[in-house]
């Protein structure tokens, strides 16, 4: 028979006030003087201080084994006088220990704990880098574990199914880099040589020439172009921002290349992580911790995998209308369309935006038809992809998603906002197995 709740709550309160009343008698014991009792003098009181209180003026002083009076006011009342050839027997004063609820302790504790948690964020801080690549590591190794996990179950060792997989990210990475970058150079290179020939073709228009001949545009524009280019601080500002941009190119290529490095290592070492970590677990709750960590892991990873299956398809399906509709930078438009789309709710929106403002610039028509298409498309993919490829996945409510979302790009901006519904579906996990069970129990 199960106690009620509200009887358990008393008795825990009882334990608590017991507990705090053997504390303060232990306190006060530790605060009170302590002596020899058969050392004291007949008829002396041990509560007023070693000795007690002889009569009214006078002093006593403990000698060898007597008490000696000496007056009160005559002579120094600090003098001790030792019977020769006695051994003095009476207790010593242990002093007045230290208040453990003094001001001074409370408040010098309060600081060392304030400069311990200021270090400690200020460490978190310089980590956070550190922190954020660990994260896309992890979290891309429990995408990629689902497809190792299938080739050992065919029969592969797993240092040959890791090999596989991430040769396969690494084409992934290669296709997209060729993809994107030979048009982003060749539409630079065309853009700095033609310059030129855009200056001149914007001067010659009509309505060009009409604000020159009305307010001297082009000798306004040279006189701040030469201004501007002999000014030492906007020289310093132009070179300071290529340089910014050389370092971030440069960091971001980095960053990915570690990224890569460790996810190898975690896909490599992951079942020897996972027994380390669930070893340190008692063994009487070791079983359903496992049971919950490879849940909540399976999820992420098939999640991270089904994303990633809809934002490719809808990469290109984009890049394949582009294409039919001749749309300038179709490549470069149907990558970025397929990263956004790895953002949920509103990644294949802003990606769909995106793509109909460039047909737009192209001509209104494209534009047009660009906008239907996407409309058509974001029906078939909420209907018919999403429950397809995410039917094995945990189902994460549409409130929880916004606000999971929300709450990622708020904290983590891109990165949170993709790492946010994953992460709220390992939480509907523990709350579905083990908050309502244990709520149920009691």
């Amino acid at each position: 028979m199960r106690i009620p709740l509200v009887d358990r709550t008393v008795a825990a309160r009882r334990r608590w006030h017991a507990y705090r009343a053997r504390q303060r008698e232990a306190l006060a014991e530790s605060n009170r003087i302590r002596g020899d009792a058969a050392d004291l003098p007949v008829g002396g009181d041990a509560g007023e201080g070693v000795g007690g209180d002889v009569g009214g003026g006078v002093d006593t002083t403990l000698t060898g084994g007597t008490v000696e009076p000496t007056a009160s006011g005559t002579g120094d009342p600090t003098t001790t006088t030792t019977t020769s050839g006695a051994t003095p027997s009476a207790p010593t004063r242990t002093g007045v220990p230290l208040i453990h609820q003094s001001p001074f302790t409370v408040g010098f504790v309060g600081a060392i704990g304030v400069l311990a948690a200021a270090t400690l964020w200020s460490m978190i801080g310089a980590l956070s880098l550190t922190l954020t690549l660990l994260t896309v590591a992890f979290f891309l190794t429990l995408a990629l574990d689902p497809l190792v996990q299938r080739l050992v179950t065919g029969g592969l060792r797993r240092g040959a199914a890791v090999g596989i997989v991430f040769l396969g990210l690494l084409v992934v990475f290669a296709l997209l880099a060729g993809l994107v970058v030979p048009p982003v150079v060749e539409q630079s290179s065309a853009l700095i040589k033609n310059a030129p020939d855009y200056v001149t073709q914007l001067l010659g228009q009509p309505w060009v020439q009409n604000l020159d001949k009305d307010y001297n545009l082009t000798a306004q524009v040279q006189q701040q172009l030469t201004e501007r280019l002999r000014d030492q601080t906007f020289l310093s500002t132009v070179a300071g921002g290529l340089i910014g941009a050389g370092q971030a190119l440069g960091s971001g290529i980095f960053q990915t290349f570690t990224v890569l490095i460790l996810t190898l290592y975690f896909l490599a070492s992951l079942p020897t992580t996972k027994k380390a970590a669930y070893a340190v677990v008692p063994a009487s709750r070791r079983a359903r911790v496992v049971y919950l960590s490879e849940e909540m892991m399976r999820r992420v990873g098939s999640y991270a995998i089904g994303q990633v299956g809809v934002a490719t398809i809808n990469g290109l399906l984009s890049w394949i209308a582009m294409r039919i509709l001749d749309v300038s930078y179709a490549e470069v438009l149907a990558v970025t369309v397929a990263f956004l789309g790895l953002i949920p709710m509103v990644g294949a929106t802003l990606g769909g935006a995106l793509v109909t403002g460039a047909g737009l610039i192209q001509s209104p028509q494209t534009g047009l038809i660009l906008l239907v298409y996407y409309v058509i498309y974001q029906q078939v993919e909420n209907y018919i992809i999403v429950p397809r490829i995410m039917q094995r996945t945990v189902a994460v409510p549409g409130a929880v998603t916004v606000v999971a979302a929300l709450a990622g790009g708020t904290l983590l901006g891109m990165l949170g906002a993709l790492l946010a519904i994953p992460t709220a579906a390992a939480l509907l996990l523990l709350y579905e197995e083990v908050l309502v069970p244990r709520q149920r129990r009691l």
